[in-house]
């Protein structure tokens, strides 16, 4: 029984390893900006992309927040980048020890992010501030895949759809 027991652990961790070895395959920011994602989801979003939107808005986009952060007066909390051909992967790195270390806690920022995105004007423009999310502007910019990690060894992928 023992054996039977050591071969199937064997087995399964071989399974694992080349499970990670292909998701980052496929994902050629893990591993370098964020480990490999622990788990991933599919987010179809009620969202279009808005006209006119380029990587250049993008980029802008992630500009802009990272600015907001400099003008507070505390250290910045997260990491915001796009990567891509097109920046079309939006990456949020957590910068402190033990804050976004769970799928709860990115959950939880995807809510203060949520906060955010419904004072901005163009949720109020399209009237959805009160049922559009932080997922669906990355929607509305062209995004199509968001990670958010603890930048040690937690990340989770969204498939913006």
């Amino acid at each position: 029984m023992t054996r039977l027991c050591s071969a199937a652990m064997a087995f399964a961790l071989v399974w694992l390893s080349m499970s990670i070895q292909a998701a980052a395959a496929t994902d050629r920011h893990a591993g370098y900006y964020y480990p490999v994602p622990v788990s991933t989801e599919a987010y179809v979003s009620r969202a279009q992309p808005l006209p006119g939107i380029s990587r250049t808005t993008r980029i802008g986009f992630v500009t802009g927040l990272t600015a907001q952060q400099s003008e507070q007066p505390y250290p910045a909390q997260i990491a915001i980048f796009a990567k891509g051909t097109e920046a079309s992967k939006l990456i949020i790195i957590g910068l402190t020890d033990t804050r976004m270390n769970t799928l709860y806690r990115a959950r939880a920022i995807l809510a203060l992010l949520t906060a955010m995105a419904r004072t901005t004007d163009i949720f109020q423009k399209y009237r959805v501030e009160t049922v559009f999310t932080f997922l669906d502007l990355c929607k509305m910019l062209g995004f199509n895949q968001l990670t958010i990690s603890d930048g040690v060894s937690f990340s989770h992928q969204f498939k913006i759809k």
